[in-house]
């Protein structure tokens, strides 16, 4: 008996999201040991997610599953890469070249996941005309020029707090549609604009506010 999970035509749950790339790691990693299957109780004990949440975030993909044996898993990763998007190669900027922005820049890894960072711009004259990671890096003024030749729609945000609403105003401006905002500055933005908050400072108060309540 086959159980399949059609895909949802409703609005994926943001906790939803998150979760399916955790998934996705356990099955490869499963694959690697030269696993055939998995199903979400196994899923459950590597990475401590009840099984029957997993298998309601699995009901928003469209994948087939074995009763008590699982799902396929070249077929599960196959779809779940489809389905979050990293089959696809989406170009994007990057504003801000600091630590943080370098080291993004030289993360080769998010090409596996999708993410093409084709250009990088900041105003440090050391810095503009240089390359990282064979990414060239302009001055912001560059910025609407370079969107005629790129064909750039995500930009990644990694300025200092006291410019970030400034440069995201450019960005959406010059024709970003989505913004990965690195600061720990909620932008603003118009309606139609995605925006993703990735501030590590506040993941880093949630663990430290943790840590504190363990030692009192």
């Amino acid at each position: 008996m086959a159980i399949r999970t059609h895909k949802n035509t409703d609005k994926v749950p943001e906790p939803t999201l998150r979760r399916l790339p955790w998934y996705l790691s356990c099955a490869k990693l499963m694959r690697e040991k030269n696993e055939r299957f998995v199903s979400s109780t196994q899923i459950s004990k590597q990475i401590n997610i009840d099984a029957s949440q997993i298998a309601k975030d699995l009901s928003y993909v469209d994948i087939a599953g074995r009763t008590r044996v699982g799902y396929e898993i070249d077929v599960l990763v196959r779809v779940l890469e489809d389905f979050l998007g990293f089959t696809n190669l989406h170009r994007a900027y990057l504003f801000g070249v600091g630590s943080l922005g370098g080291a993004l820049l030289r993360d080769s890894g998010l090409v596996h996941f999708g993410l093409q960072i084709v250009g990088a711009f900041d105003i440090n004259p050391d810095l503009v005309g240089t390359e990282i990671n064979g990414i060239p890096i302009y001055h912001t003024d560059e910025f609407e020029a370079r969107m005629q030749i790129d064909l750039v729609n995500i930009g990644v945000l990694t300025v200092p707090i006291s410019i970030s609403q400034e440069i995201t105003d450019k960005m959406v401006a010059g024709g970003i549609k989505a913004v990965w905002n690195f600061t720990p500055f909620r932008i603003r933005v118009p309606e139609h604009i995605v925006v993703q908050n990735t501030s590590l400072y506040a993941h880093l108060a949630v663990m430290f506010n943790r840590l504190n309540e363990m030692n009192t």
